[in-house]
């Protein structure tokens, strides 16, 4: 008699392939319901930016360490921009100094992904949260 049921082969790489008798249509349905549920469940990583110039104002700094914190918790990388507009250029040690302090500070939280380097007229770093 016709129950309304399929031949499915699970696993056919198996020695004997595996086979079951079952609904095909409901087998593709909860197939593609888990994969949804997965993928609701994955974090994407996202790289957050904050920017910065070397002659920065102590409150500011704070400000953008404390949003730098928040990113971490979230579990997103952070890439520091350093901007240098004019005679700044001729300073840059003051920029490499701040990015040092930036690092020193978020040592527990995160580690250097990118080492600080001077990419035109701005000098960038990145920092992944530690797991």
């Amino acid at each position: 008699m016709d129950a309304g049921l399929d031949l499915v082969e699970i696993q056919p790489n198996a020695n004997p392939p595996v086979c079951k008798i079952l609904d095909y249509g409901r087998y593709k349905y909860q197939a593609q319901k888990k994969a949804a549920e997965a993928r609701k469940k994955q974090k994407t990583v996202e790289i957050k930016e904050i920017k910065m110039r070397p002659n920065i104002d102590t409150h500011d700094y704070e400000v953008k360490m404390k949003n730098m914190l928040r990113f971490f918790n979230d579990g997103d990388k952070v890439k520091v921009t350093l901007r240098f507009r004019g005679r700044e250029m001729a300073h840059q040690d003051l920029g490499m100094k701040l990015l040092h302090k930036v690092r020193d500070e978020t040592s527990e939280i995160a580690k250097v992904e990118s080492h600080p380097k001077l990419e035109g007229r701005q000098m960038v770093m990145v920092l992944a949260p530690i797991k």
